[in-house]
């Protein structure tokens, strides 16, 4: 392993990591203006694990944070990838994500995230139910809809994104509860648009808002929507790219009975939105679990088990942002537990606290002085790295 700083974080007490920020935390490697990487041991319950940390000052104006995505919300591409595509000088895997689809023998799985999604300001996607959600269970009171984004101000935080949206038909307005998402709401009709991509929607009619793995519905119904006119129907749900312009509407129960009463020349309108609780308007969000809030580790977090884990934490106001990724080499595997991840955020000057996809997942790359192109900083637990949704870029004026 290469690189900068190696030294212990601290020993646990009372099943939280003890200690403040790590020796020599002011020291590191440049990456570029306003962004340093640093590495160091830390103790843990389970045993020594190696941990991976970009600081992110974004009150520098040379640097910024971003959406790292492969340009469909229902596509993957390792992280490393997906940085080069989109010139970032370092960043990190992003949300939990629809990986597998054994309950569902014939779907096919879409690889699309969890919660929702924007990018340089454009909604890409919104949150499936929680009973749908793949990762960790959330903490109490945390919700699909749970994001880590930056505002036009330029300060990060976390808030929720709530998907807000219409579909009038003959002046009639019909409740639009699902966008870019793997998995719709039963008994709702959601819009799916070029950015979804090209797999096939079978998945979004599948589950229930309480159990992922339960049959997919018998009962559904799509539209295509073009230039606002119905032109096409279909008793179940297709693929293949959707054009710019058209949006393919899906039902399932009551909401496809809904879409089935609309005829094809029909003059439709599909609206919509991402309200934040904060009322804050997001350029950069997207989902996983939040852990750390005003100082203090969310109650019932996790402090059983351990494993390979990436998050971010918020630190100055919103003006400093920590991405932090474990080493998953095999002595260092077994990794931290959710609560551990909380105090290790929280000792490194974090008030707030966000829990990202782990495991083969956990990916933290960054350009060497002098280099072009990112390369792998951590050891991805796979041996290789993972093909990902999303993930957290940084980028440079």
């Amino acid at each position: 392993m290469s690189l900068t700083l190696l030294t212990a974080l601290g020993t646990l007490a009372g099943g939280a990591l003890a200690g403040a920020a790590p020796a020599g935390a002011a020291t590191g490697t440049t990456i570029a203006s306003g962004v340093v990487y640093r590495q160091y041991d830390l103790t843990a319950g389970a045993g020594t694990t190696h941990v991976h940390v970009l600081s992110v000052d974004l009150t520098d104006s040379h640097v910024r944070l971003g959406l790292l995505y492969p340009g469909k919300v229902a596509s993957r591409a390792t992280v490393s990838r997906q940085a080069t595509a989109q010139q970032a000088v370092a960043g990190v895997n992003g949300d939990f994500y629809n990986i597998t689809e054994t309950q569902h023998p014939g779907v096919a799985a879409t690889g699309a995230s969890v919660g929702p999604a924007i990018a340089n300001g454009r909604v890409l996607k919104a949150a499936v139910p929680v009973g749908q959600r793949f990762g960790p269970r959330l903490p109490p009171g945390a919700d699909t809809d749970d994001v880590l984004g930056v505002g036009g101000d330029g300060r990060a935080r976390l808030d929720s994104l709530t998907l807000t949206g219409t579909v009038t038909v003959l002046g009639r307005r019909l409740p639009l509860r699902g966008l870019n998402q793997y998995a719709l709401a039963e008994n709702s009709i959601g819009a799916y648009t070029s950015d979804w991509g090209s797999v096939s929607r079978a998945r979004a009619t599948c589950g229930t808002d309480t159990e992922r793995a339960a049959p997919c519905s018998t009962s559904t119904y799509e539209v295509t929507v073009r230039r606002g006119r119905v032109v096409s129907a279909s008793a179940t749900p297709g693929g293949g790219a959707i054009a710019a312009g058209t949006t393919v509407l899906v039902g399932r129960e009551a909401g496809a009975r809904r879409l089935r009463e609309l005829a094809e020349g029909q003059r439709v309108s599909v609206r919509y939105g991402l309200t934040a609780a904060s009322r804050h308007a997001y350029r950069f969000a997207l989902g996983g679990c939040p852990v750390l809030a005003g100082g203090k580790p969310l109650p019932g977090l996790d402090t059983r088990t351990s494993a390979v884990r990436t998050a971010v934490g918020i630190a100055n106001g919103g003006r400093r942002v920590l991405l932090f990724a474990v080493d998953g080499a095999p002595a260092y595997r077994k990794g931290l537990t959710i609560a551990e991840v909380a105090a290790a955020l929280k000792g490194l000057g974090a008030t707030e606290g966000f829990s990202l996809d782990g495991g083969g997942s956990s990916t933290l790359v960054a350009r060497a002085p002098g280099a072009a192109e990112v390369s792998v900083r951590n050891h991805p637990s796979d041996g290789t790295e993972r093909a990902v949704p999303n993930g957290i870029g940084v980028f440079t004026r």
